[in-house]
């Protein structure tokens, strides 16, 4: 390991501006920060020119790596019936012209991709199903996807197969289907239980209908299912929020995940606030205060938390995916709109039908954009997954990194400590409760804070 240039303390002492620090103030939960800007904290990287973006992953996947490191598989099904108020990933509307066609070609580069050295080199850990709603192919098709994928993709003995969708038209024989194609973790995007909240963000299914619905698949005890919170929606208030918590209680689901609106550009939500149509959702403050709440209930029923926003009932769920998508572990993508990264390349798959379909038909591999990973990606992935478990280790930054990382930003960790958001002992660092409403932005500064570091102990 390099030792540490003696002037790198200073340097860093001169980076601690009240972005990366926060502030201090008696409140760090609700004031620390004034908002979270993003849902994942992000790193550097280097765009490749598109003239090679056929030839590097080629390359990329034409060769077995000499370390073999965890590994999963991300397919992308971009339809939805209807566009939620809030979403600013909406590609198409569902039509199952679109969606068989779309099948097709997503079955040829299944098998292309699948039968490559890379793929073949080791196992899967995972494999996560995203969208858009999965759930709105077919039965016939969401069998033949599973079906396929444990035919031609190697997976771990206990790989977790997760198909995401939405509770709307999730039929008994949709269920069967999925379990059937081997599907074993179902994630269902709820947001919340209240029919008047559900119905302005353009959810399906009132209350009844989705509590009903995740009581009986819950029951079935076929395979884990989770559901998906949102907090801070238009007229989603706090007692609102704690009678979504009691729901999900009642559900009988085995795991949740609490989320935060992130209020970005784009959204029909955004413009129908702007037109009056909608009440301004819940400020930052009123947010924290719902994520105290939803940390308490959780402590209060005594459920197994997974992360600094995803809690299990019971050991069946393991959210893997979830998980090594957060560390340095690679993802392989399939379908249009797609992302993941390989062999020290960042991949992302085009969005649109014609031109997914079009590079399929052409036996091109469907890239729109290519990123070279830096150098410091191992560091980053250490750092993001650290903060979303809610620990950093010093053992394992050193591991990951080329000089003693846990050392340079004791400077940031203390300023950190005496605002509030985590807690200094030893080699190890913990978030408090406002440090894991304030993950991703300590995440992202701490980034921040070791590439400036590093740029400097290069120079």
């Amino acid at each position: 390991m390099k030792p540490i240039n003696e002037n790198v303390s200073l340097e860093v002492a001169d980076l601690l501006t009240p972005e990366v620090t926060g502030i201090s103030t008696p409140d760090p939960l609700r004031y620390a920060f004034q908002q979270k800007k993003s849902a994942h904290a992000g790193g550097q990287s280097t765009v490749v020119d598109k003239s090679q973006h056929q030839s590097v992953s080629q390359l990329v996947l034409s060769q077995v790596p000499e370390q073999l490191g965890k590994r999963c598989l991300y397919v992308h099904i971009p339809f939805c019936r209807v566009r939620c108020t809030y979403c600013n990933f909406f590609q198409y509307a569902s039509s199952q012209q679109l969606i068989d066609d779309y099948f097709a070609a997503l079955m040829v580069e299944l098998k292309v991709k699948a039968a490559m050295p890379w793929t073949q080199a080791a196992p899967f850990h995972a494999v996560y199903i995203g969208g858009g709603t999965p759930t709105d192919l077919t039965p016939a098709h969401i069998k033949t996807l599973g079906e396929m994928i444990r035919r031609h993709f190697p997976l771990t003995t206990d790989c977790e197969l997760t198909l995401e969708g939405r509770i709307n038209r999730f039929s008994d024989e949709l269920f069967d289907s999925a379990l059937e194609g081997g599907f074993n973790r179902f994630s269902f995007g709820v947001q919340s239980f209240n029919t008047q909240v559900r119905r302005k963000a353009k959810r399906l299914d009132d209350r009844e209908d989705v509590l009903e619905r995740i009581q009986a698949l819950s029951a079935s005890d076929a395979a884990p299912i989770v559901i998906d919170l949102l907090y801070g929606l238009p007229f989603q208030d706090v007692d609102v929020w704690q009678q979504d918590l009691a729901d999900f209680l009642e559900s009988g689901a085995h795991g949740v995940d609490l989320y935060q609106l992130i209020e970005m550009g784009g959204t029909p939500m955004k413009g129908m606030i702007e037109q009056g149509k909608l009440p301004h959702p819940a400020d930052t403050a009123t947010k924290a205060t719902m994520f105290e709440q939803g940390s308490a209930f959780m402590d209060k029923h005594h459920l197994r938390r997974l992360s600094v926003n995803h809690w299990a009932r019971d050991n069946r769920e393991r959210s893997v995916y979830n998980s090594l998508a957060k560390t340095s572990a690679e993802v392989l993508p399939l379908g249009a709109g797609a992302g993941g990264n390989v062999g020290g390349y960042g991949f992302m798959q085009h969005r649109t039908l014609d031109a997914y379909i079009d590079a399929i038909k052409k036996g091109d591999t469907p890239v729109a954009m290519m990123t070279k990973t830096p150098a410091s990606a191992v560091i980053n992935a250490v750092i993001k997954a650290s903060f979303d478990r809610g620990v950093l280790s010093r053992t394992q930054l050193q591991a990951a990194a080329q000089f003693d990382v846990f050392e340079v930003c004791l400077p940031l960790f203390n300023a950190w400590q005496s605002n509030g958001l985590v807690t200094l002992e030893d080699d190890y660092l913990s978030l408090t409760l406002a440090g894991q409403f304030w993950a991703v932005t300590l995440a992202q500064g701490m980034i921040q804070i070791v590439h400036q570091t590093a740029h400097q102990q290069a120079a």
